[in-house]
């Protein structure tokens, strides 16, 4: 489920569609149905696309607590989670659509890039799931993973031991390194493990998957 509006994911996806309407904007902006919307890829991937105009919803709904639980409330009723697991894509802006994704979710990843001003953005999401909890009456599970790690960076490494210190086990073990491969793939719409299955990004990502996988955080 693609909740930004660069739609980046679809793109990946090759999920793209002409009409706002037939993306995940369609069930905020008009109520079509969740299962509606889902489009099949060539890979066999089930996504509910993203489309520009999903921008929107910020300004056209607000962020009231029906709003915020809107995605959920969609999820539940027409019983999406029963079968498989629901990955949501979510901008890193803070606003109506991430908010809906953090309502709706289990457990949330936060990516991390290895430079100090991300370190800012990961205090606010702790933050901002630290006063969500007092709504939602439960902690959000989470795990915050670096990406862009250059080991040949002293900063990398500087920003890898602030993360532990202050998220002591929700920081993974697996970093994700900086990689060419993982840069490229987007221009060719495809996931780093169709474009380079021997590259170091789809083995750092391969095994990340295995961590969270082994650890319990997806099942």
């Amino acid at each position: 489920m693609d909740l930004d509006p660069q739609a980046h994911l679809t793109g990946i996806c090759n999920a793209i569609v002409a009409a706002p309407e037939r993306s995940l904007y369609g069930y905020f902006s008009v109520g079509a149905s969740l299962s509606g919307l889902i489009k099949i890829t060539s890979g066999g991937l089930k996504i509910i696309p993203s489309h520009l105009d999903l921008s929107k919803v910020d300004t056209q709904f607000g962020k009231g607590p029906n709003v915020l639980n809107r995605l959920n409330a969609g999820i539940i009723k027409e019983n999406l989670n029963t079968d498989r697991p629901i990955l949501m894509d979510a901008c890193p802006m803070l606003g109506t659509l991430s908010l809906n994704g953090i309502f709706a979710a289990d457990r949330v990843l936060v990516p991390i890039s290895s430079d100090y001003l991300a370190i800012k953005g990961a205090l606010q999401m702790e933050r901002t799931l630290k006063a969500l909890e007092q709504v939602l009456k439960k902690r959000v599970e989470r795990r915050y993973v670096l990406t862009r790690f250059d080991g040949r960076r002293k900063m990398s490494w500087d920003i890898d031991q602030q993360l532990r210190e202050r998220f002591g086990r929700d920081v993974c073990e697996t970093r994700i390194a900086e990689n060419v491969s993982i840069a490229e793939s987007p221009s060719c719409n495809r996931d780093v493990f169709e474009h380079a299955p021997g590259s170091r990004g789809a083995q750092d990502y391969a095994a990340l998957l295995d961590e969270l996988t082994t650890s319990g955080f997806m099942n």
